[in-house]
């Protein structure tokens, strides 16, 4: 009969319910004993370095796509950096107007002007910068911004301005464009510009200047008659800022049709004063001519009767013909007389 210790020997606690199979504290390494499976031991262990090298060399690749995202990042801000233009304060003497400047000196006398100046001075310069670019002996000439130059000149202030190289093309573009947007030129000062680019022979044609700057070529035509108004009839107004497209067909049409009439009519208009409104001024100029049979033949009344007729020629002649019996010895000596007094003036 075996003894209750032989029994307790016998039993494997690790298959009781509950518990968990043991292993021996220091079990000994097996060793392959046939060259096979040595062989494929050395596999297994070569295998396990590759997949590590494997793992390393991915994490080298994520490090250098990182890197090389960052390296992309910093050449785009260079790039921002490279295209971007500073401000910087310049003083107003060493800026000079563009040969293609629109501005009417007419235009610094307005009110819209005297309000710009103010708000600079309460401002202590102007906020928004005007553009120049560099020109010969250190001074820029002006792109954009006359009238806020022109502020800061009078005002004795540095202006702010941004300054870039442009050439003559990109100078006149960038500055229609500024303009257009603030819609503030007359369309006098627009057609006189327009016509002073072409006269220096920017663009050979009204097509080529309007599509550079993006305008119809009928918008174009338009602005530059304007400014082919004779010099009698845009003097005839107070400013020519009045001026205003409508106006240009009819004026040019009364200039052809009786240029001497239309010039009478100018010196009328110049010796009242103050000067009638423009939109008056346009009325008078542009209405329609006298006959040639109403200009030769003039009729003198005295209150309401006929007194004497005119008649006048083409060389600036006449004839003053009375009714019968209205010259008597005394009227005809007053008549001599006078005469002879208007001759003598």
């Amino acid at each position: 009969m075996m003894s209750i210790r032989d029994k307790a020997s016998k039993i494997n606690f690790g298959q009781l319910p509950g518990m968990a199979p043991t292993e021996p504290a220091d079990k000994p390494e097996l060793k392959p004993k046939t060259a096979p499976g040595f062989l494929m031991a050395h596999a297994a262990n070569q295998k396990s370095d590759l997949l590590r090298e494997n793992e390393t060399l991915k994490e080298q690749v994520q490090d250098l796509t990182v890197a090389a995202s960052r390296v992309k990042e910093l050449q785009e801000e260079a790039k921002v950096w490279e295209n971007a233009k500073v401000t910087r304060q310049i003083d107003t003497a060493l800026i000079v107007r563009s040969p293609w400047a629109n501005r009417d000196p007419k235009h610094f006398e307005t009110a819209q002007f005297q309000q710009l100046k103010l708000e600079i001075e309460n401002a202590g310069g102007n906020v928004v910068p005007i553009k120049v670019r560099p020109i010969a002996n250190g001074k820029y000439e002006i792109v954009y911004g006359h009238r806020r130059y022109e502020a800061c000149k009078q005002l004795g202030l540095p202006v702010l301005a941004l300054v870039d190289n442009l050439d003559d093309v990109g100078l006149f573009v960038e500055m229609e464009r500024e303009n257009r947007n603030r819609d503030d030129l007359s369309p006098w000062e627009k057609g006189v510009w327009y016509q002073s680019i072409l006269k220096r022979g920017l663009f050979p044609s009204h097509r080529k200047l309007a599509d550079a700057i993006g305008l119809d070529q009928s918008t174009v035509s338009r602005a530059i008659t304007i400014a082919e108004l004779p010099p009698q009839v845009v003097e005839a107004f107070s400013s020519p800022l009045d001026l205003q497209y409508r106006w240009t067909a009819p004026l040019l049409s009364a200039w052809s049709t009786d240029q001497d009439a239309l010039l009478e009519r100018i010196d009328a208009i110049k010796a009242k004063s103050p000067r009638p409104n423009a939109g008056s001024i346009f009325t008078f100029l542009s209405a329609p001519p006298s006959t040639k049979e109403d200009r030769s033949q003039k009729e003198i009344l005295v209150n309401g009767q006929k007194v004497a007729s005119l008649k006048l020629d083409k060389n600036g002649g006449g004839q003053l013909t009375f009714p019968k019996g209205m010259l008597s010895e005394a009227r005809l000596l007053k008549l001599i007389k006078f005469v002879e007094e208007l001759a003598s003036k």
